[in-house]
């Protein structure tokens, strides 16, 4: 049961001497920290055996691990082919992230294409059914969650992956800041603008959402169509001290990733930061 706000690496710490995921679970612990993603973006490429000794020692340790999904995901291809191989990535994925012991799965749903906004939500709906429902029949019980994506021709604004996932069991958005911020043009970038976000959360999926969070930051920059590249911290002009203000003051629970190139140092910021207010 996860009763605070995790923090953690996007995959394995930059400073694992001998890097392997087993290695980054042990490392993450070593430098304080409490979370790791443990990153499928390239494939599914983890043994059983492998899986269960990470969930082994992620136990022991007190380390929450997520899994990000393969890149190779866009359930709104006009394919039909694409779609099925991206929906079976997205099951492999949970297959094997639960026997290492992962509680929530993040994954990018796809771009727009020719379709309207409303055409997108119904789809990914129907399909994350779907998923859930296969998932569960296997007696496997992940949070899956599409993200909010930072370019304006993907699918994934907060309202999006909220209506998308209302309703659905196992379901709920992974809110990745540093992309609302790109996908706002640097709108979203105080107290009140990130407070706004967590209460529309709130007001459309329930309390219960902020105290299941899967949580996305780093620092970012942006062009006229949203991300360009994600960045440190300090390269950036997203306000994180703001961001960890309202976490805080809304009694966030759940795991808080860190996507910056530095990984660890701006998860160890950013942790600093919130328990320093």
């Amino acid at each position: 049961m996860i009763n605070e706000l995790h923090f953690g690496t996007a995959g394995i710490p930059n400073s694992t001497i001998k890097p392997s995921t087993l290695n980054g679970v042990i490392r993450v612990h070593e430098l304080g920290l409490n979370a790791m993603e443990i990153e499928f973006v390239r494939g599914v490429r983890m043994s059983v055996e492998s899986a269960l000794e990470i969930r082994k020692v992620s136990v022991e340790l007190g380390v929450i691990l997520t899994v990000h999904a393969p890149y190779y995901i866009n359930l709104l291809s006009s394919e039909d082919s694409k779609v099925n191989a991206s929906i079976k990535r997205i099951v492999e994925s949970a297959r094997v992230g639960s026997k290492a012991g992962a509680w929530s799965l993040v994954f990018h749903p796809g771009y727009y294409g020719k379709l309207k906004s409303e055409e997108c939500i119904e789809h990914v709906r129907k399909i994350l059914k779907k998923v859930v429902k296969e998932l569960i029949d296997e007696g496997i019980k992940m949070w899956i969650r599409p993200e909010v994506m930072g370019g304006l021709a993907e699918f994934g604004s907060v309202e999006e992956v909220v209506a998308v996932t209302e309703g659905l069991d196992y379901t709920l958005p992974c809110i990745d800041f540093a992309h609302i911020y790109a996908r706002s043009l640097g709108k979203v970038n105080n107290y009140d603008a990130f407070k706004n976000i967590l209460e529309y959360i709130e007001s459309r999926l329930g309390s219960e959402a902020l105290k299941n969070s899967h949580i996305h930051m780093s620092g970012i920059e942006y062009g006229e169509r949203g991300e360009v590249k994600h960045t440190n911290l300090n390269e950036s002009k997203i306000n994180y001290v703001d961001l960890m203000r309202v976490l805080k003051d809304f009694k966030v629970v759940g795991v808080l990733i860190s996507e910056s190139p530095n990984l660890e140092d701006d998860a160890l910021l950013m942790m600093q930061t919130y328990r320093s207010i």
